[in-house]
């Protein structure tokens, strides 16, 4: 019996990196996962978790489009069953100084990485108050929404602070009906996010891709990248029981790039 056993869970951006590897975490530990995400991305992830035993089906679903987010809660219910955590993973960057982003930088981080929060978080919290059974809710944060010290992601950085914001407003306003809402901040993951950026950080810079990691090292006290996996365990901790007295809070899962 996992720690999951039977449990629903839905994941939006579960189709690659950090995402991926929280849905088949949630598998391995026996939840019955709704693998969402945009185009065709989260079908892999879940015939992966099929193949190996699992239960998971996936759904196209796009954070930005609010009047869409009902329609496929409402199928994952009727496939899967009630929910009972949510985990909001979804997430953009683009890269640049602040001097010289434009409005679309702007929007695009903030729809997605912190609108989408809200536009998913509202829907399930519905959802999850009239099934009268409490739940939980999972925030993919960042060590970016922690502190402002990060090159050329202002954009990011704001949309990250308010995902935290809102963690907590959301878990002071849930509680009473059962609901806890945390977030994960992870540090500089391996994924397909980190590579566009490190080719972005290193045309601003001036140097290599590689050079770019090797910074990201260096900034590491535990002296490596971080994995996704890194970040799934703790995902699966959130999502069981044994996080049932946890709310509103931001986890850092950095080795130690941040230490606030």
């Amino acid at each position: 019996m996992g720690r999951l056993t039977g449990r629903v869970i839905g994941i939006t951006g579960g189709g690659s990196g950090i995402g991926r590897a929280c849905a088949l975490a949630y598998a391995a530990e026996g939840a019955h996962v709704a693998v969402t995400d945009i185009g065709e991305r989260g079908d892999p992830v879940a015939r992966e978790i099929v193949a190996s035993g699992g239960r998971a089906e996936a759904w196209f679903l796009d954070v930005t489009a609010r009047e869409t987010i009902p329609v496929v809660i409402e199928a994952i219910v009727a496939s899967l069953g009630p929910l009972d955590v949510w985990h909001n993973n979804a997430g953009v960057s683009t890269m640049g100084r602040f001097i010289d982003l434009t409005e679309d930088d702007w929007d695009i981080n903030m729809d997605v990485n912190a609108k989408g929060v809200f536009n998913c978080s509202q829907v399930v919290a519905r959802h999850m108050i009239e099934a009268g059974r409490g739940g939980k809710i999972v925030n993919t944060a960042s060590m970016a929404g922690r502190q402002g010290g990060v090159a050329f992601l202002p954009h990011y950085v704001a949309s990250k602070f308010a995902v935290v914001g809102l963690t907590q407003a959301m878990a002071n306003e849930l509680g009473p009906f059962g609901i806890t809402v945390n977030a994960i901040c992870p540090g500089y993951v391996v994924t397909p996010m980190q590579d566009r950026e490190a080719v972005w950080e290193a045309q601003l810079r001036g140097i290599e891709p590689d050079a770019v990691r090797q910074l990201y090292v260096a900034e590491t006290p535990l002296g490596r990248l971080q994995t996704p996996q890194d970040v799934a365990r703790v995902a699966v901790f959130l999502a069981s029981s044994d996080s049932d007295f946890i709310t509103g809070a931001s986890i850092d899962v950095n080795g130690g790039a941040w230490m606030g």
